[in-house]
């Protein structure tokens, strides 16, 4: 070949190269994968067109600038250049690159360098855009957590509720259990044969579930499930009441491929509707009218002894006032009873009077109650009327004979005491066995006399007829009135009394005469073994404090609350000798009331006791002042 000919074929050569060349640069230019060039100092030397339409930027905007400018997260730039400088591959590193327009580009970049005579000419750097990938798996993650914050809320509620879950796999014909499901029907494992599941089914609701469980293989149903029922568990030694619900997933056969339900022990509830139609029929037929009401006093409800009671069917007193059954002048006791129970407390034996729907007036005993929600909030409140109109009118008839037979006896015993009291004065005519006969007889017959004026006193406050004669006195002079009374009946006590003279109060003398008599008789009695028995008064503030102290056998505290109840008496070995009704101190109690003022008691066992009540001092009209 001459020298023309090889210098003419170089030349076509270097023409086919520069045409290759040109085409591999139009390529790299418009290739769509983003690529560019950074050399050592970070600076970018070259871009494609794919690279400056990822980020939205001119050429003369883009290259030329630092590549780290472009980055949002520059620990990450500054590792890939280390890489790059150490002539190290970088593959698939993740980055965040900005945009012009301000936005973010999720990106993986591989890249490396290029390296001439041991120096670094510049990277090799290739793009690829995930954002929309990147974007799309930050939705999966957001939709995950949401998904398992609602299965947490249904967790919890269906925990709060008390329901179990389960999960019957026609194929496989076994039933998923959740851990509330095993807990109700007693199983231990977490799936269960559905024939073996269907055993602890009570024998008697067996045809109740077996139907509807038949007909969910039938397309033509609308795939709901439920049973109300009994299962047998715990190897057959307990029963209990479950509700089972579900729905019937189909194949595209129209076959029921799976049934997922809740299951829900409702023992309780059945518990309790039992036990309110137990109480419902126990209301219904019990011979006491029983009313409820709200706590604004309008009834709501009314049982058939109520009916009977005062007249008015139910249809026409349920949501009426309770005052419809309450006389006019003694309507303020509704104020009472409500005010009682707002505060959650109990009324028991109220005796009381309430009209009927002919008008007629009948004597009733209430106990009355709060009735209480779950949360122990008060609703309403319930009460329980028994007519007493009998009782009332036997109590009367007794009380008329009591007052009768009293006022018989009260003559002879006054003749007695008069003939005992002239025996002792005329000691030159009787002599002195007489006078000493007298003496005793005039004890007894004081004795006697005194439990005549109790039973008077009781008649009196049983039928609301203790009267008062209020009068200004000198306290001082009657407590020695009592004293010397007590002084000949007693040889064992030394009797003590402390009261100012100056004291005056103003009240019925013979009533509060009563009162110190009871209670000296009482310490003297339960005094056995002798011993002082103080009586006496003390002024504290503008009241007069009067009380009886002894060295008896003291009370026990869970006495102490009963000790004014009528007929009621401490037993115990140390007072089965000590004769008495137990009337004395209910009539004290019931005299004081009158007075405005009760009896009180401290004691202490094998110590002694403590009696006292208070009295108004004032209310004395002066001497002279008319």
């Amino acid at each position: 070949m001459t020298p023309e000919d090889r210098i003419l074929q170089l030349n076509q050569e270097n023409a086919q190269l520069k045409q290759k060349v040109s085409e591999l640069s139009e390529f790299i230019e418009n290739a769509s994968m983003p690529l560019h060039w950074v050399n050592g100092e970070g600076i970018i030397v070259w871009a494609n067109k794919a690279e400056l339409e990822l980020l939205g930027y001119e050429k003369e905007e883009y290259i030329g600038a630092k590549i780290q400018d472009f980055h949002q997260d520059q620990d990450t730039i500054a590792e890939i250049l280390q890489l790059l400088g150490d002539n190290e591959r970088v593959n698939d590193y993740p980055a965040v690159l900005k945009c012009k327009d301000g936005s973010l580009r999720h990106v993986i970049i591989n890249s490396s360098a290029l390296i001439k005579n041991g120096e670094f000419v510049h990277s090799m750097c290739f793009t690829k855009d995930v954002t929309a990938a990147m974007l799309a798996e930050e939705r999966k993650n957001k939709l995950t957590v949401l998904l398992e914050e609602k299965e947490e809320r249904l967790r919890l509620a269906m925990a709060a509720t008390g329901l179990g879950t389960w999960d019957w796999d026609s194929e496989s014909n076994m039933v998923y259990l959740s851990e509330r499901s095993k807990d109700i029907l007693g199983i231990g494992t977490d799936a269960i044969y559905a024939d073996n599941l269907l055993d602890i089914v009570h024998v008697d609701d067996r045809s109740s579930v077996f139907e509807p469980v038949k007909q969910l293989s039938d397309s033509s149903s609308d795939g709901h499930f439920e049973f109300t029922g009994r299962i047998v568990k715990n190897h057959r030694y307990s029963t209990a009441w479950v509700k089972v619900q579900g729905a019937a997933y189909f194949s595209d056969g129209k076959r029921s491929r799976r049934i997922i339900g809740t299951i829900m022990d409702i023992t309780d509830q059945k518990k309790a509707i039992a036990k309110s139609a137990e109480m419902a029929a126990i209301v219904n037929s019990s011979y006491d009218a029983i009313i409820g009401k709200t706590l604004a006093g309008i009834i709501t409800s009314w049982n058939d002894a109520a009916e009977k009671l005062f007249g008015y069917r139910s249809s026409e007193i349920i949501g009426r006032s309770i005052l419809t059954l309450i006389p006019e002048d003694r309507q303020q006791e509704e104020d009472y009873i409500l005010a009682q129970m707002r505060r959650g407390e109990s009324i028991k034996h109220f005796e009381t009077v309430r009209r009927t729907k002919s008008g007629k007036l009948i004597d009733l005993s209430l106990t009355i109650s709060p009735i209480k929600n779950e949360g122990g909030e008060i609703i309403g409140v319930s009460k329980i009327a028994r007519d007493i109109t009998e009782k009332k009118q036997e109590e009367r008839r007794k009380n008329a004979f009591i007052s009768m037979a009293s006022h018989e006896l009260k003559t002879p015993l006054t003749s007695v005491l008069l003939s005992a009291q002239l025996m002792q004065k005329h000691v030159e005519k009787f002599g002195q066995i007489g006078s000493t006969v007298g003496q005793k007889i005039e004890i007894q017959v004081k004795k006697m006399m005194g439990m005549i004026q109790d039973f008077l006193s009781m008649a009196e406050v049983e039928g609301g007829k203790l009267q008062l004669h209020k009068s200004c006195f000198q306290l001082a002079s009657l407590m020695e009135e009592c004293k010397h009374d007590f002084d000949t009946v007693s040889t064992n006590h030394k009797i003590e009394m402390t009261c100012d003279a100056s004291i005056e109060i103003f009240a019925d003398r013979n009533k509060i005469g009563q009162v110190l008599t009871n209670l000296l008789g009482n310490a003297i009695k339960y005094s056995s073994s002798g011993g002082t028995v103080t009586i006496g008064c003390k002024k504290v503030g503008n009241r007069v404090r009067i009380y009886v102290r002894d060295e008896g056998i003291g009370i026990d505290k869970h006495h102490q609350n009963k000790l004014f109840q009528p007929f009621y008496r401490v037993d115990n070995l140390n007072t089965t000798t000590i004769s008495g009704f137990g009337i004395g101190l209910y009539l004290v109690a019931e005299i004081l009331r009158s007075h405005n003022s009760r009896i009180q008691v401290e004691s202490v066992k094998d110590k002694g006791s403590t009696f006292y009540f208070e009295l108004l001092e004032h209310g004395c009209p002066k001497k002279g002042i008319l």
